[in-house]
């Protein structure tokens, strides 16, 4: 299937507190958007990597996806290696994305910053003709090149080089969040607190996604970095 925007994600869950509320806006404008998880979570305090299945399932359902997969790497030892890579590549080709999202390229979390390099590396790779990559059916898959990778914000702050007015799109955002419920804040479940459980880290999202906002004059706003790249526009009048 052809995705318009496919969002690559080192955890599950990392893309419904990034971006999820980009990619909703694009489902409502017409778009297909997938999802690809490097890892099931599974070194994650809380919860089972067959409870997060369930979880990224449900939580794929809320967004609107047209495709979610999870490529299955070492959830805290995966690296940036030629298996790996290939992996992406495969999924790249796939899916044919026009613009791909990735991690923060630094974070608290080292997968995070480890998945941003990953997949910055495999893009430009799988637009290489002499790398061979095979699909489900055992043929040959073209090389292919999306037209722009960003990269969303997380828990680390970095100055975004856009942002994306999700206004519209925050409370099913936050359902996509809940639908992690082994994760999040969740006075009912008898499991360790962490870092990403307290009710004030929920409170931290939100003032995150006020602040990127208020300096675009949007209500909702989630952040991207183009990393090395400059980006443009046709129209002045597509800036707001």
């Amino acid at each position: 299937m052809k995705i318009d925007i496919l969002a690559f994600a080192a955890h599950p869950d990392d893309v419904e507190l990034s971006c999820s509320g980009t990619l909703m806006a694009s489902v409502a404008q017409g778009k297909k958007v997938g999802v690809v998880d490097l890892t099931r979570g599974e070194m994650g305090t809380r919860g089972t990597p067959e409870q997060r299945d369930v979880e990224a399932a449900n939580a794929a359902k809320i967004m609107g996806l047209s495709v979610r997969e999870n490529l299955r790497m070492a959830d805290g030892y995966f690296k940036n290696d030629k298996e790996n890579q290939l992996k992406i590549i495969a999924s790249i080709r796939r899916h044919q994305p026009d613009i791909v999202l990735a991690n923060a390229i630094s974070d608290r979390h080292p997968d995070h910053g480890k998945g941003a390099t990953l997949v910055y590396d495999s893009l430009f790779l799988s637009g290489l003709r002499k790398i061979e990559t095979k699909d489900e059916n055992g043929d040959l898959q073209k090389p292919w090149r999306p037209r722009l990778l960003l990269h969303y914000l997380q828990d680390k702050w970095i100055k975004p080089d856009i942002v994306v007015d999700i206004s519209e799109h925050w409370e099913r955002k936050m359902e996509s969040i809940y639908a992690y419920s082994t994760q999040f804040f969740n006075p009912n479940l008898d499991e360790p607190q962490t870092y990403i459980s307290s009710k004030k880290f929920i409170h931290l999202l939100e003032s995150r996604a006020r602040e990127l906002g208020r300096a675009a004059g949007f209500e909702f706003a989630e952040g991207f970095t183009a990393n090395d790249r400059m980006l443009g526009v046709k129209n002045l009048f597509d800036l707001y």
